[in-house]
């Protein structure tokens, strides 16, 4: 299976979601299916079938999260020489051609994008417009309402 890029950043918030799952959600969730047995008739218990359901939510969860730390290659922004140019993990401040507005994106994998955060998928097709450009260069993004035209102003590695 391919290697799916994450950064130090995104591994260490998925290393902890798995902890929280392994420590905190299995054990609750064992703990609401005994209670439910104890109970009596299990054929009518809807607390029982509630927590088998999210029994099987939370190992979901930890399969999925374990496959994805498994097959992660974990990088590090700070240790990137790439001569300025956009790569996964870079931080870069945009700005867009027509309007003017100042923007700042960190290209990271697709599993830690959160564009509140300002952080895009290395998938979307702002940072696939960007990669392998340097700051003075312009981007063509193709979006929903028509081609946006952003121009690299930097491109850190923080």
């Amino acid at each position: 299976m391919n290697k799916t890029p994450l950064t130090v950043a995104g591994a260490e918030k998925l290393r902890a979601e798995l902890h929280r799952l392994k420590t905190v959600d299995r054990p609750s969730v064992i703990a609401a299916i005994a209670e439910a047995r104890s109970h009596g008739d299990l054929s009518e218990n809807a607390e029982y079938d509630a927590a088998k359901e999210r029994q099987g939510f939370i190992e979901g969860r930890i399969a999925e999260v374990e496959s994805k730390l498994s097959h992660a290659q974990i990088i590090d922004p700070r240790l990137l020489d790439a001569d300025g140019r956009c790569v996964f993990g870079a931080t870069v401040e945009l700005e867009e051609v027509d309007s003017g507005k100042v923007l700042l994106y960190q290209i990271v994998g697709e599993d830690e994008a959160d564009i509140k955060d300002n952080k895009i998928s290395i998938s979307s097709p702002i940072a696939r417009a960007l990669i392998g450009k340097y700051a003075g260069d312009i981007a063509e993004v193709l979006a929903p309402g028509g081609v946006r035209e952003l121009e690299i102003l930097d491109v850190r590695y923080v």
